[in-house]
């Protein structure tokens, strides 16, 4: 067979390519891993009971909506890192943002407070249940996001990984949000923070044996 016969079979009845395909995969797989983070956390710390109170939901609400920002803005730049053929994303994407964000007002409250007050504001009494709840209950999420990626063709896995492991881990903090009572700024900053940081190290070092391919 000559190339140019090649060409013509090859090119004869070719379906159209679903760009959207990667898209759907990879929030799916972001909904389930919400899913089981919020069924994780009412199941087995349960569910935080002073809600009714306004202060405790308006922290509380300010707790999922820095978790969802960390979700979106991962989610959209993991789609673009691991969309086969397009060129990697800048280094310095917007993603770390919304952690900065937060760390910001943490510090203007605690500027704005008694200095007494700082050790109560920033450890309360539930930050090593934080450090460790988040990290665990993100284990489901990022499980089901690298299984999603590993459809595609990343070839960064390091960053990859760093960016699933913060996807689920923001996932994650959502889905603690619901139990955890500690609501200072501070708090939320530090040891939020600080978790969805060990979830985003835990994938960048995952990354590479999880998603080669």
């Amino acid at each position: 067979m000559k190339t140019d016969e090649l060409i013509t079979v090859l090119s004869t009845n070719v379906e159209p390519i679903d760009r959207r395909q990667l898209s759907r995969e990879i929030v799916a797989a972001v909904i389930l891993g919400t899913v089981v983070a919020i069924g994780t956390a009412l199941t087995l710390p349960g569910m935080r009971m002073d809600l009714s109170a306004p202060n405790a939901l308006t922290y509380f609400c300010a707790k999922i909506i820095f978790a969802t920002v960390i979700v979106i803005a991962g989610t959209a730049y993991l789609l673009r890192l691991v969309r086969p053929g397009v060129v990697s994303p800048s280094k310095s994407a917007p993603v770390p943002w919304p952690p900065v964000a937060v760390a910001a007002l943490a510090t203007i409250s605690l500027v704005s407070a008694p200095l007494w007050h700082w050790h109560n504001m920033a450890m309360a009494d539930g930050w090593i249940e934080c450090l460790v709840s988040i990290p665990i209950i993100a284990v489901v999420p990022f499980a089901a996001v690298v299984w999603a990626v590993r459809r595609m063709a990343p070839t960064d896995l390091a960053r990859t990984g760093a960016l699933a492991g913060f996807v689920a881990g923001g996932i994650s903090a959502a889905g603690y949000a619901l139990h955890c009572t500690d609501d200072s700024l501070p708090f939320i900053a530090l040891w939020y923070g600080g978790a969805i940081v060990m979830c985003t190290l835990a994938g960048a070092l995952l990354g590479p044996r999880l998603l080669r391919w």
